[in-house]
């Protein structure tokens, strides 16, 4: 994998929209390529005999039957609640009155 040239750095740079000075174009250059190196040593890993997939191991969900059981009544529900009004919870307002 050929070196990452300062100048690539400084063009990239310029796309990402991120001012770079001369020192740190000359410290990311052998960085950047360091990161090329190593992305490229992927591409030689044997991998064309393995199906792609999204996770290592096979995952199935596993969910329970969709059952329809009895619930709480409204009078139920609001029986524990502080406030009650129009059969709705009741709570103190949060925002000023101007809002």
């Amino acid at each position: 994998m050929p070196e990452i040239s300062r100048e690539e750095v400084a063009h990239l740079a310029t796309l990402a929209r991120i001012d770079l000075d001369d020192a740190e174009l000359d410290h990311l250059a052998p960085q950047l390529s360091v990161i090329l190196e190593s992305v490229a040593s992927i591409n030689g890993v044997a991998g064309d005999d393995v199906p792609p997939t999204s996770h290592a191991l096979p995952l199935t969900n596993v969910f329970r039957d969709d059952v329809v059981v009895p619930g709480l009544t409204a009078e139920e529900a609001l029986s524990g609640a502080p406030a009650v009004e129009d059969q709705r919870f009741s709570v103190p307002r949060i925002l000023g009155e101007e809002q």
